[in-house]
């Protein structure tokens, strides 16, 4: 989530007709990937001490509930990297007209919040 590097070719039509294709590309920098990676770090190693609850036998109850702990830390991580992306990207996007990437975050959420 450091920067990423987006091209995107587009094609606007005047009002006479006439046809106009530009391509530009776009670099995004993202604020919180430090914070991010730290997030995922964290619910990575909650995820390694669930397993190793698992394999210790130890109650479901208890695994559930940490199992509910990592799921929570992981949709506040997906909240963190959606806020950035609005912040910056899809600003950008939506000054530049870029429709191709409101379309992907589009589905991106939908992905997110099944």
């Amino acid at each position: 989530m450091a920067e990423e590097k987006h091209t995107h070719t587009h094609t606007h039509v005047a009002p006479d007709g006439t046809v106009y294709e530009h391509s530009h590309g776009h670099t995004h920098t993202h604020a919180n990937t430090k914070a991010v990676l730290n997030r995922l770090s964290r619910a990575i190693g909650h995820l390694e001490s669930i397993r190793r609850m698992v394999e210790e036998g130890r109650d479901c109850s208890e695994v559930l509930i940490q199992l509910s702990a990592v799921k929570s830390a992981i949709n506040n991580t997906g909240k963190v990297i959606l806020k950035d992306h609005i912040e910056h990207c899809l600003v950008e996007a939506v000054e530049c007209g870029d429709m191709e990437a409101i379309a992907d975050l589009t589905e991106a959420i939908d992905r997110f919040m099944k």
